[in-house]
């Protein structure tokens, strides 16, 4: 990486000098999932500006946006529809709140459009600002409604082991990573986890797919089980897990988890903050793997992230049971002082109309052949354990030995080290242990898709020759 009067280079991460930007950052700021004490040593890269899947450092350096940010710009940086569409509601009402009946037009629309995207049946739209005030969201929607039915000891939640479900306290909970839990005195009780549905990583020998499967959805039966059925109140999943490492279940998973939770009256809440709209190559993975939730999470893509707003979708039993509780109680005590934001909502909405009149999910299912065969052929590394990817999602794993599928050491040092590899050829990646991941803007082309990742090949192969 270049540098400048203020940066030197470690590992290309800029080191702060001097009265920089870098030094400001560094005394000034706490950074989310950061080592503050190496940030302290290397200080921040700092991103100035963006165009299409490009990002520009403070040093004047191009970057592919091969994370889309946080698994969230699709449609790139410097969507001029997007801007006008905030410049506008800002001009006509630049904020009103939606408590006590109030509500604004953009809020109003924003909610019909979504309920006729989602492809199951929905009663009613709840905004939030991020996906874990979403997720959150959900969790106090599954008290309520057990309350309200006249099931106060079916409380608990069911998560996945390497789920990613957000950072405030339910959520995190629910979050199935170590890192989100030591310290800060997580999970919370009520919050419980089953096993991950990696079948690479987690099959017993000779196991099928369909059989792993199987297997999972008897061992969450187990749990319910021993937990309790009556004590139970929802099962919370991603259809592919993010964060915990891009994490595609085997076929049949998710219809043996619906039988389990449909047989002991579980709710299924879907968390597709990362992967609604468009991101598997239809407009919900909902569909992608014909689940059948209760509720849903929204957030990331819903505003191509130019504002911050996400959204739960709830289904008309659930919608019910909250109107009786809510007039028993006077009120339904629960919402943001942002929730359905005026500027958020209408920035959404013309993201929405940029993903139909661009036909944006049929550029997705063009590219997402070339992406996942690009990616597939990652596997021609000698530590590249595994590739697994959906849509214009994906992720490579590395490993000391790839018939013994044995783990790097110390875990996650390969991860950071090819990143960095890969941000020295110019390509933004992110590394979830020793798994590296990709989830490119939906407007990249094909021929961005092919130089994307043979910036990554000729990162993967100067890692390797410097490997041990």
């Amino acid at each position: 990486m270049t540098t400048n009067a203020t940066t030197t280079t470690i590992d290309s991460v800029p080191t702060a000098k001097g009265n920089s930007a870098a030094s400001r950052d560094i005394a000034s700021y706490l950074h989310p999932y950061t080592n503050l004490a190496t940030h302290e040593k290397t200080g921040p890269h700092i991103i100035s500006k963006g165009h299409g899947i490009y990002v520009t450092d403070d040093n004047g350096r191009d970057f592919i946006e091969g994370m889309a940010g946080l698994w969230c710009a699709s449609l790139g940086f410097g969507e001029n529809r997007l801007v006008k569409a905030a410049t506008k509601q800002l001009e006509t009402l630049p904020y009103y709140h939606t408590f006590a009946s109030r509500s604004t037009n953009p809020a109003i629309d924003l909610a019909e459009k979504l309920l006729e995207l989602v492809p199951v049946p929905m009663s009613k739209v709840f905004f939030a600002n991020s996906g874990s005030e979403a997720t959150d969201s959900a969790v106090k929607m599954v008290w309520y409604y057990h309350n309200a039915i006249g099931q106060p000891e079916k409380k608990k939640i069911i998560s996945r082991k390497k789920g990613y479900h957000g950072v405030t306290v339910a959520a995190a909970s629910m979050t199935g990573l170590p890192g989100n839990h030591k310290m800060f005195d997580l999970p919370i009780d009520r919050i419980i986890h089953t096993e991950t549905p990696h079948y690479w990583r987690e099959a017993q020998p000779g196991e099928e797919g369909e059989d792993f499967a199987t297997r999972l959805a008897e061992q969450l039966e187990d749990l319910i089980q021993a937990e309790g059925p009556e004590t139970i109140g929802a099962f919370i999943a991603e259809p592919i897990m993010g964060a915990g490492g891009v994490i595609v279940p085997p076929r049949t998973y998710f219809e043996k988890v619906q039988e389990v939770l449909d047989r002991y009256d579980i709710l299924f809440i879907a968390d597709e903050v990362i992967c609604g709209f468009g991101r598997t190559g239809r407009m919900f993975a909902t569909e992608t793997f014909r689940l059948k939730p209760d509720m849903i999470t929204v957030a990331k893509q819903l505003s191509s992230a130019y504002q911050p707003i996400s959204a739960l979708f709830i289904n008309d039993r659930i919608y019910q049971a909250a109107k009786k509780a809510s007039d028993e109680v006077g009120t339904f005590g629960h919402g943001f002082t942002y929730s359905g934001h005026p500027v958020a909502a209408a920035v959404a909405l013309e993201t929405l109309k940029i993903y139909e009149e661009d036909s944006i999910i049929d550029h997705v299912r063009n590219v997402m052949s070339p992406f996942q065969k690009r990616l597939k052929d990652l596997n021609k590394f000698e530590h590249v354990g595994e590739t697994r990817g959906r849509g214009l999602i994906g992720a490579f794993e590395l490993v000391q030995d790839k018939c013994l599928k044995t783990p790097m050491q110390p875990v996650g040092a390969a991860g950071k080290a090819v990143v960095a590899k890969c941000m020295d050829h110019g390509v933004i990646l992110r590394a979830l242990g020793d798994s590296v991941a990709f989830c490119p803007p939906l407007i990249i082309t094909e021929q961005q898709v092919h130089d994307m990742f043979d910036k990554v090949e000729a990162a993967l192969g100067d890692w390797h020759n410097s490997f041990g």
